[in-house]
């Protein structure tokens, strides 16, 4: 059953708030709006991009009545504290999967994500651990803002490397759904991100490939540091 169909199940509606992350696509939030309910957007965790429970805490309010947990790029939520948090405050928890998330990993998904990991130097890479299933492999250009991450992109594409931005505007920032709040891990994850192509797994070849191309643009496409 999908998120929108269980939220509805348990009888969200008109006058609840739904906590959801604002670094994620508009599906979530679309259903939480089509059952007149409203969308509350808490701050990520800056390595696995999934809630911060302390954030979720801290934006509760009288009319929330659900939480959605989302594992983002195929790195496990938090999911038992944020459980605990429901019990507390007597809030439904969900948990949403991402497309293709539930079916089996590929070895060479993981493998080669373990190659990146130990090899790139021009970006970081993902926070990994044993549990994470690499459904999109989300690396980060830190240093002076969008125009680094957006120069990478542009100049990765040039030679061939199809990367892609997972999260060109954070929710909270997009019509329909702006609100005036501090997302400032979301905001930077936004700016910083982007999702190198990983698939079910490349060639050796495509890896080595990969891996040149972003340690060589890591120390090219950065601005510099304004005095």
């Amino acid at each position: 059953m999908d998120t929108a169909r269980l939220l509805r199940a348990a009888g969200i509606g008109s006058g609840d708030e739904v906590v959801i992350s604002a670094f994620d696509g508009t599906g979530i939030a679309e259903a939480v709006v089509g059952l007149g309910a409203r969308p509350v957007f808490a701050d990520i965790d800056p390595y696995t991009y999934n809630l911060d429970v302390a954030h979720v805490a801290s934006v509760l309010g009288p009319g929330t009545a659900a939480v959605v947990v989302g594992h983002r790029f195929g790195c496990p939520a938090p999911l038992g504290a944020v459980r605990e948090l429901g019990e507390r405050h007597g809030l439904l928890v969900l948990e949403h999967h991402e497309a293709g998330a539930e079916r089996a990993v590929p070895r060479a998904r993981t493998e080669g994500a373990r190659y990146l990991d130990a090899r790139l130097r021009g970006v970081v890479p993902p926070r990994g651990g044993a549990d994470h299933t690499y459904l999109r492999y989300v690396a980060r250009v830190p240093g002076n803002g969008r125009p680094d991450r957006d120069a990478f992109v542009r100049a990765a594409r040039a030679k061939g490397i199809d990367c892609r931005i997972p999260v060109p505007t954070p929710l909270h920032r997009l019509p329909g759904y702006r609100r005036d709040v501090c997302l400032p891990v979301t905001e930077n994850a936004a700016a910083e991100t982007l999702a190198l192509p990983l698939g079910d797994g490349l060639p050796k070849r495509e890896l080595q490939r990969l891996v040149a191309v972003c340690n060589a643009l890591g120390g090219v496409v950065r601005l510099p540091v304004r005095s």
